[in-house]
């Protein structure tokens, strides 16, 4: 079974990529889903968030103010790093639970689409097959997330600038997906890996 991991900037269309590749019946481990899973159903993990930011990332109705951490996190790099910390082990633990339940199925897919926003820092080497980077121009982006998030210019400037580059990222890519154009120049892209990665994997078996 291969491991495809999806990685790119906010904005660069990940979502739009795992939800074309799902057309196929490909599987979609998605970090970003196990973290929100996880502060929601987890009260060790959001304990442990709120002993590190205070009381103030919470809503009255003692649930996660998302945009509150975000800009806690975001505006200051030790505690982004801190946040990782709390999470990145228990979300790589779900990732792997997952990936041993779809391997040892009675009939495991050809490929697994793993997406993982902050791939380098969370370190998945170990396994992962190969990585699939979305390249967006950063103004795509910025409108993208502002049409989606509502979120000012200083918010996304900064959760760009505290993400991975775009050079850093496109060294460690085995495959790159351009998202600067419409759904059907994506559409064609993910149909051409699709095949690739189909290929790949049965020269695994």
């Amino acid at each position: 079974m291969l491991k495809v991991a999806v990685t790119g900037g906010i904005g660069s269309g990940k979502t739009s990529v795992s939800d074309l590749f799902k057309k196929f019946d490909t599987p979609v481990i998605d970090t970003d889903i196990i973290a929100h899973q996880l502060v929601d159903n987890d009260a060790q993990v959001l304990q442990q968030i709120i002993n590190a930011f205070g009381q103030d990332v919470l809503n009255l109705d003692g649930r996660l103010n998302r945009k509150k951490l975000a800009q806690i996190v975001f505006n200051v790099k030790k505690n982004k790093q801190q946040l990782e910390n709390i999470l990145h082990p228990k979300i790589r633990d779900e990732v792997l639970r997952q990936l041993h339940v779809l391997a040892t199925d009675n009939t495991p897919p050809d490929y697994v689409i793993i997406v993982v926003p902050l791939l380098i820092e969370a370190n998945y080497d170990d396994f992962i097959d190969r990585i699939l980077v979305i390249f967006a121009d950063e103004e795509k982006r910025i409108e993208r997330v502002r049409q989606r998030d509502n979120r000012s210019m200083s918010e996304i400037r900064s959760i760009i600038g505290n993400q991975s580059g775009d050079e850093k990222l496109l060294k460690e890519a085995d495959d790159i997906i351009e998202n600067n154009r419409d759904i059907k120049s994506l559409d064609s892209q993910i149909n051409e890996l699709h095949k690739k990665y189909r290929h790949l994997s049965s020269l695994n078996k």
